[in-house]
């Protein structure tokens, strides 16, 4: 049946009256019943989403069609009253950890196996329990708040009932609900628009709290509603709207919506509001909702923090198995033992007789023994964790060396356990633009037409710019942030229903950052800062520019590049998505007024009306040689053009000399119209003539006569940009442009310095403005957007001259330059396409090469015939629901061909300050830098060079094949080289820089190994012209081959895919929005950040972290090893010497949160030493602070150190009457004791917090003691503890015991660390020691430490520190620090 309906519906199409074909017309052709379309439409049954309006026509059908669609209603929380009891506990049960105690607890109940009381048993796990359940209670009421907050706001609402729009809270609409909003109020749900007050049915959203863009974003009303232009009535809404289902991709929306004639019209994304943007400089918008609740994109892409499993973490959880080994051993002995020792004491006096035999009663031993030793698992260790990963973040967000007083912005972390990961980082993943650069561009210089346009003025401009910003930056004042002010300018003042606070849905207080909008504020947008807007024109383009009012237009050869140039500034104007707005009402966009024009069709028209006027033909080569009068009336004619509208006549009529008829703008029209092909083109010998003229053409001998034509003309160009208009008319520099991209905001100002100006724009129509001619409105019937498979975008015009159809194209030079071939038929024009090609590309490598980005500018002109054809599969793909992106994709490269080259653009983007510091502080500390842009080569390796990645004394290495097999060869070739290279001396490193082709092979199953083996030998590499899935492999590649710590580090949506396949992903919070920073697991505003992120941050939270798990592991398996060695005295029966009590609470209280301050604040080297030292980061790198090693030596610690605790005190009491309790009385003290003082010898900070926590543990431990040995009688049977520690506290023998069993306990140690430090001292300590000193010994000290290292590059270098020989093991020299600082201390975030 569906195959019958489509059939019907296509054939109802063909038969249609109505010939209007719009941007969204249905296909004349229909598909064969074998086509792939009609296929793909039979399979989509249950993969659509039908919606119609819940109070329309057909509402008697609505809860069948909507019922399986969600409420408007948000729930983020995780629990609610009734299940949060039972889900926080399953949720927390999904530990291992917790089900390993849960089963200990339910072990101690079975009677056989009990070792402690019951009650006793459950503690631990119940106070982890409680306090891990009152944590998510508290994050949860939080996210309830939030909830019922969003879900109370109001909206305007069709009440089927009342017949009117009426106000409702969000949670109340339904998919099918007509919505009207009003300016600046926040869409509540995914809505379709069908209205717009606006008279050219457009809508203006801000997507802020989307994607952090605040520039303005066109949606337009679905095309061809039977209701346009007017407000619609839900009753009369006959149509229903078919769409895919939900899902989570902001840039995507598939569907089509059938009105009661059965025709469809395309829905795309541009036809939806997405829920939690505003509303922005429209008055009323309605629309009906598709989308509701949880199921909008919003809500989709909510994924909150981020959760990664951490490198140490991994570690982490394979000792604890070896922990559990251990366990296992321990309790296999004691059971062994037990039933050996009953077997041996079977007639034994003082045993109870039992039937059990010794083999069961060993097993029954074994479980209680796992109860009695289930210490030795750290079930406070993982919480310990969160705690102190916790602390470290807060004091990594609160680094004031992160904030960014221009943004107001500070250091994001939105992944909460792998803060240790930032010490280990081995590999470097970087971005170019925006990243390394501040993707703030301004247009450099232009080639039109194979002319090289320098603007050395520009360049001078840019030059004080640069150095101005300096200055403001190494002022002391404080700058308003720009976020302030974006902020500000969110609301527009031409609208008065107030705006919904944006709080409201990003979770802020109500108190925070509320701001009343001022009439007086300056106006802010994005990508319009002074640099970026005030381009200084050309001298040499603004003369040919002037020519347009000039005779020497009628030139064959200058009028041929006036007209690329004029074809190459609208294309700058209009090839673009940029939204016009005014200052003195913010967001205000520019409307289009509507131009009517009569165009000129054909080249004969344009040669007539020169006829009526007397001026010579265009086909005569030499200069006009008419009268003064029509030459003068030439020079009036423009210079009136460029103040008035341009409305031409259809039938311009001779009038006499010195008058202007209607018809003048035609002759303008005329002159513009000319294109390479017809009759204006050069003759026969224009080919070879324009080649011997040089590069700048056929104005190379008319330069001094265009110095004295129509001077003054463009006097006010030469010195700004905005032209004085006639009054009535806005200025042009009154115009803003909210631009989605820094690059499209650059050319657009640019193409404002020459006064060619995009004035306005509306749904189908732009206002722009020509130099000489006014303003022309120019129709708009496509645009193809920029993605990143074309690397180009598109607009097809008509043109107002000529009513041609026009393709403007716009994109990477690698793919134009391939599409720019002559037009088809135009041989004469051969020759000077191939001319502007090759001086093109020769100006393309000069603009790479100073590392410039570079844009090509191309046109193509459609015949009626071949635009009619191109449109019919455009409509088609736009209807598709199915596949449309690559029908669409398919149906623009179909149209982007044999385009003709008009010139290009060089942009600059400056490098970030501190760029080059920071990557030559990551190569120092063992970090090797990727750099994977999809810049030009030449470009990259310049900006490579200027950030220091690329040093002169480094062998370049360059992979740029067409086939798979060369690409083999080269691979093999270029590792041969570098391993010879290798083997030589003197050789300072090798960078490898391979295109995205050279990639895509090498990327390949049997080629990514030669690839892998070939840039791990390099120093550097550097990937051009690499797409997004291009980024992502080659980190993938790196992390799974190599099993090294990636990170990934990028600012745009082209960076996410690698950002979050690399082990830390880190986003740049900068001009392309917060795509990258929502898929980061860190977020900073500036690259330089890394530097101390990693060198400083990183090596704190590894160390730190790292020394607190081995000191867990180690105070556990000290203490359990002493009830084990009493297991040998007792006949492995399971009894301990100590109550049950305090045996509990050893490692829940009484030693729990010395660890914490432990892994929070202690700090191995000060910041400033980590900065200067980058080569400190190393230890990190290769995990030297926890190795295999290192867990096994910190285990055999523990072993000797609880073989001597518990062997002292028994020496000591060996003899006496000392009952079982007091024998365990000292030495419970002594372990105390011991863990508290290894942890004072093991820490590298101590300050009054320290020592006020360990003294309050030792305090805390004796008065629990204290008081429990005198108040408790029953509570710990069958054992009496009533006043033994108090007897035993009062005897010295107690003191001695521990005192003397500390000192050898911790001696070894203690000993161990002099006599290392001493002959064999790592780096971290001899950068410590350095710390020390003051300010002048230590500069002295760095000083000699540089020195001395860079004169050798050997390891095991001697050199004097403290004046005495060391030998430094294994260290990498570091280079000679510049400067070293004044004053130096310990810097604490």
């Amino acid at each position: 049946m569906e195959r019958i309906h489509w059939v019907r519906h296509r054939w109802q199409q063909l038969v249609a009256t109505e010939s209007g074909r719009g941007r969204y017309s249905a296909p004349a052709a229909l598909p064969t019943k074998s086509s792939p379309v009609l296929h793909n439409t039979q399979q989509l049954t249950g993969k659509r989403r039908t919606v119609i309006a819940r109070h329309g026509p057909y509402q008697h059908e609505y809860h069948s069609i909507s019922k399986g669609c969600q409420g408007n209603g948000i729930r983020t929380t995780k629990y609610s009253l009734l299940s949060f009891i039972p889900m926080n506990l399953f949720q927390q049960f999904h530990r291992v950890a917790n089900l390993y105690f849960l089963f200990l607890v339910m072990l101690n109940w079975i009677p056989v196996v009990e070792a402690f009381q019951k009650e006793i048993t459950m503690i631990p796990l119940v106070v982890v329990l409680i306090v891990i359940a009152i944590k998510d209670a508290l994050e949860d009421y939080r996210r309830y708040r939030f909830d019922q907050k969003v879900n109370n706001n109001i909206a305007t609402v069709y009440s089927g009932k009342q017949q009117m729009y009426v106000d409702q809270c969000w949670q109340d609409v339904h998919v099918g609900d007509f919505v009207r909003l009003s300016c600046n109020e926040i869409i509540p749900a995914d809505m379709l628009l069908l209205y717009s007050s606006d008279p050219h049915g457009v809508c203006y959203i801000e997507t802020a709290n989307l994607d952090g863009e605040t520039n303005l974003k066109q949606r337009q009303v679905v095309r061809d509603l039977p209701q346009q232009g007017s407000e619609l009535t839900p009753e009369n809404f006959h149509s229903y709207i078919e769409c895919e289902n939900p899902n989570n991709d902001l840039s995507r929306f598939r569907g089509y919506m059938e009105y009661p004639s059965k025709a469809r019209v395309g829905l795309h994304n541009n036809n939806l509001l997405l829920r939690s943007c505003t509303i922005r400089n429209t008055e009323t918008v309605i629309g009906i909702v598709v989308y509701a609740g949880h199921e909008t994109k919003a809500m989709k892409n909510n994924s909150g923090p981020r959760y990664k499993r951490s490198k140490l973490e991994r570690r982490l959880n394979v000792d604890v198995l070896w922990s559990v080994v251990l366990l296992v051993i321990m309790c296999l002995t004691a059971a062994i033992g037990h039933g050996l020792w009953l077997r041996n004491q079977k007639e034994a006096s003082f045993l109870i007789p039992d039937t059990t035999s010794p083999a069961l009663s060993g097993f029954y031993l074994f479980w209680t023994m796992i109860i009695v030793l289930q210490v030795l698992i750290p079930i406070s260790l993982y919480v310990s964790i969160e705690i102190v990963k916790l602390g470290q973040i807060f004091f990594i967000q609160n680094d004031i060396d992160f904030y960014n007083e221009y943004l107001d912005s500070r250091i994001q972390c939105r992944a909460l356990n792998i803060t240790e990961d930032l010490g280990q980082i081995q590999y470097v993943f970087s971005d170019k633009t925006g990243t390394l650069t501040e993707n703030k561009m301004v247009f450099r210089r232009c080639t039109i037409a194979g002319v090289e346009y320098p603007h050395e003025e520009n360049a001078r401009r840019l030059e004080v710019y640069e150095q101005e910003e300096d200055e403001a930056k190494g002022r002391s004042h404080t700058l308003k942030s720009r976020a302030s002010a974006k902020s500000l300018s969110c609301k527009s003042l031409s609208c008065n229903r107030s705006s919904v606070s944006l709080h409201t849905l990003t979770g802020h207080s109500e108190g925070e950052g509320e701001e009343s909008p001022s009439p007086i504020l300056p106006r802010h947008s994005a990508f319009s800062s002074p640099m970026e807007k005030d381009v200084v024109p050309d001298p040499l383009l603004v003369q040919k520019l002037n020519c347009l009012s000039s005779p020497l237009f009628l030139l064959r050869d200058a009028s041929m590049e006036l007209t690329y140039i004029v074809d190459f500034f609208m294309a700058l104007a209009i090839c673009n998505t940029v939204v016009v707005s005014s200052p003195n009402q913010p967001r205000h966009v520019v409307q289009v007024p509507e131009v009517s024009c009569t165009p000129l069709k054909s080249l004969e028209d344009i040669k007539m009306l020169f006829q009526r006027f007397g001026l010579p033909r265009f086909s005569t080569l030499s200069p006009p040689h008419t009268t003064k009068s029509p030459r003068s009336f030439t020079r009036r004619l423009f210079a009136r053009g460029k103040a008035a509208s341009f409305t031409p006549s259809p039938s311009p009529t001779p009038t006499k000399r010195g008058t202007e008829p209607d018809g003048e703008p035609n002759l303008e029209a005329s002159i513009l119209s000319i294109k390479p092909g017809l009759d204006g083109a050069p003759g026969e010998d224009g080919d070879q003539g324009y080649e011997e003229e040089g590069e700048h053409g056929s104005w190379k001998g008319e330069e001094d006569k265009m110095l004295h034509l129509n001077p003054g003309a463009w006097s006010g160009l030469e010195n700004s940009n905005g032209a004085q208009g006639p009054p009535g008319e806005p200025r042009a520099d009154e115009l803003i442009y909210e631009a989605e991209s820094p690059d499209e905001a650059a050319l657009v100002h640019m193409a404002r310095a020459y006064r060619c100006t995009l004035q306005g724009r509306s749904l189908e129509r732009l206002l722009v403005e020509l130099p000489g001619m006014g303003s022309m409105a120019v129709r708009l019937l496509h645009i193809l957007p920029f993605d990143s498979t074309r690397k180009r975008m598109s607009v097809v015009v008509r043109h107002p001259l000529t009513n041609q159809v026009v393709v403007y194209t716009k994109g990477a030079d690698s793919v134009i330059m391939d599409l720019a071939e002559s037009p088809k038929g135009a041989e004469q024009s051969d020759g000077r396409q191939g001319h502007i090609r090759e001086q093109t590309q020769k100006h393309l490598d000069n603009y790479a090469r100073e590392g410039l980005r570079t844009l090509c500018i191309a046109k193509k002109v459609l015949e009626e015939e071949e635009y009619e054809v191109w449109l019919k599969r455009q409509a088609f793909a736009e209807t598709s629901i199915e596949n449309r992106e690559e029908l669409l994709l398919e149906s623009a490269q179909r149209l982007e061909t044999n385009l003709t080259l008009l010139g290009a653009t060089g942009i600059v983007d400056r490098l970030q300050e501190e760029v080059p510091e920071t990557i030559e502080a990551l190569q120092r500390a063992g970090v090797k830098v990727w750099v994977l842009t999809g810049d030009k080569q030449e470009t990259a390796i310049n900006i490579a060079c200027a950030c220091k990645l690329l040093r002169s004394t480094d062998q370049l290495l360059t992979a740029n094949c067409g086939s798979k097999e060369a690409c083999k060869a080269l691979l093999l070739e270029l590792r041969a080289e570098v391993e010879s290279g290798e083997a030589a001396e003197g050789t300072s490193g090798f960078t490898l820089v391979v295109d995205g082709r050279t990639l895509d092979f090498a990327l390949q199953e049997d080629l990514k190994g030669d690839f892998l083996e070939l840039s791990r030998r390099c120093r550097a590499v550097i990937c051009c012209r690499s797409t997004p899935l291009q980024k992502s492999q080659v980190v993938r590649l790196v992390r799974d081959q190599l099993r090294v710590m990636t990170l990934a580090i990028g600012d745009g949506a082209n960076d996410v895919s690698m950002i979050q396949v690399a082990d830390v992903g880190i986003g740049i919070s900068g001009q392309e929005g917060m795509q990258a920073v929502m898929s980061s697991d860190f977020a900073i505003s500036r690259f330089k950040h890394l530097r101390k992120l990693l060198l400083v941050h990183g090596h704190w939270c590894y160390t730190r972290l790292a020394n607190m798990i081995l000191y867990f592991f180690y105070k556990n398996v000290m203490y359990v090893n002493l009830l084990f060695w009493y297991q040998f005295f007792c006949g492995f029966s399971g009894s301990v010497m100590t109550n049950s009590w305090v045996l509990i609470f050893f490692n829940l209280l009484f030693t729990s949160a010395p660890p914490l301050l432990y892994g929070i604040l202690d700090k191995d080297v000060s910041a400033d030493t980590l900065i200067k030292l980058p080569e400190l980061y190393k230890s990190g790198q290769y995990s030297k602070a926890y190795l295999p090693s290192t867990f096994w030596l910190t285990m055999l610690d523990a072993l000797y150190q609880s073989l001597v605790c518990f062997f002292v005190p028994y020496l000591a009491y060996a003899g006496s009457d000392v009952d079982m309790l007091s024998f365990g009385s000292p030495i419970n003290a002594s372990a105390l004791l011991i863990i508290l003082l290894h942890q004072v010898i093991e820490s590298h900070t101590l300050t009054w917090l320290h020592a006020l926590v360990l003294v309050g543990s030792a305090l805390f431990y004796f008065s629990f003691t204290l008081v429990f040995s005198v108040v408790c009688v029953t509570c710990s049977p069958p054992t009496n503890p009533l006043g033994v520690d108090k007897l035993q506290m009062s005897q010295p023998l107690f003191y001695g015991v521990c005192a003397l069993t500390t000192v050898l306990a911790l001696l070894p140690r203690f000993l161990f660390h002099a006599l290392r430090n001493s002959i064999s001292p790592s780096d971290t300590l001899k950068a410590a020691l350095m710390d020390q000193f003051n300010p002048d010994d230590y500069c002295r000290k760095m000083q000699r430490w540089n020195q001395t290292q860079a004169q050798s590059k050997a390891r095991g270098l001697v050199i004097n520190v403290e004046d005495s020989d060391i030998k430094i093991p294994d260290f990498i020299l570091p280079k000679e620090l510049k400067e070293c600082s004044a004053a130096t201390g310990s810097v604490l975030s």
